[in-house]
């Protein structure tokens, strides 16, 4: 049977897969941005994969947070833009650090902008035909802080199917959906294994992405983790 980790589980797997396998945070980060591109491109296939037809593309709100979780929302927009997508990232506490940075500087380099401000629920609705949730991840702890609250709002309230990578943004790690949190995803990319919140998971697609976890890692922590079809990135789990 497939395991969900608690956020304790998660984080050790984190820690064994840079300290013990040697993996660097941009190589896991790149490889899950990756999956989670695909996963999107599954459930919500553009009109334009594959040509360069700007007029007919599927417009994509990429909100990217301050930590990991952001990082993989940067690299899942730069990888979309290639696969025939608009995205348009909202990015409203950049970190600083030189990882985060060459992320955002690739993403402006495609010519993917970047809006400073938090669209309104009636603006989004206009401009965008699906959110991806890359606020935050495994180690979020409530509450949202204030830099983060408008595009919360927005994406409890918008009607625009939302894709959240890992875990949907306000959700507690392991009890899903907290009283003061409306956000459900309409797509969930668990990355690596699901996390236990992903069990309260209602939307209508759930896939697993980051095929990257070693085989004893796998045995060690009984992930118990699907095959992967073929050459794919990402699997349907539900």
């Amino acid at each position: 049977m497939l395991k969900y980790l608690n956020q304790a589980e998660a984080i050790k797997v984190d820690q064994i897969l840079f300290n013990e396998y040697k993996f660097s945070v941009d190589q896991l980060m790149e490889l899950a941005g990756l999956s989670c591109a695909h996963a999107v491109a599954k459930c919500f296939p553009s009109p334009c994969q594959g040509n360069d037809d700007k007029a007919g593309k599927l417009r994509v709100l990429v909100c990217c947070g301050p930590g990991n979780n952001g990082g993989d929302g940067l690299v899942c927009a730069r990888h979309l833009a290639l696969m025939g997508y608009e995205p348009t990232i909202y990015y409203p506490k950049p970190t600083a650090k030189p990882l985060y940075e060459n992320l955002h500087h690739q993403c402006e380099l495609m010519e993917i902008s970047t809006i400073s401000q938090c669209p309104s629920v009636e603006e989004a609705a206009h401009s965008y035909h699906l959110i991806v949730d890359a606020l935050f991840g495994f180690s979020f702890k409530p509450p949202v802080r204030s830099d983060f609250l408008s595009v919360m709002e927005l994406m409890q309230q918008t009607k625009i199917p939302i894709a959240s990578i890992d875990i949907p943004s306000g959700w507690d790690v392991e009890k899903g959906k907290l009283n003061d949190c409306e956000l459900e995803p309409k797509l969930l990319i668990s990355l690596t294994a699901p996390k236990l919140c992903a069990k309260h998971f209602k939307g209508q697609y759930h896939y697993l992405g980051g095929r990257f976890v070693p085989p004893a890692l796998q045995r060690q922590y009984e992930l118990n983790l699907p095959n992967y079809p073929g050459t794919e990135l990402c699997v349907k789990l539900s």
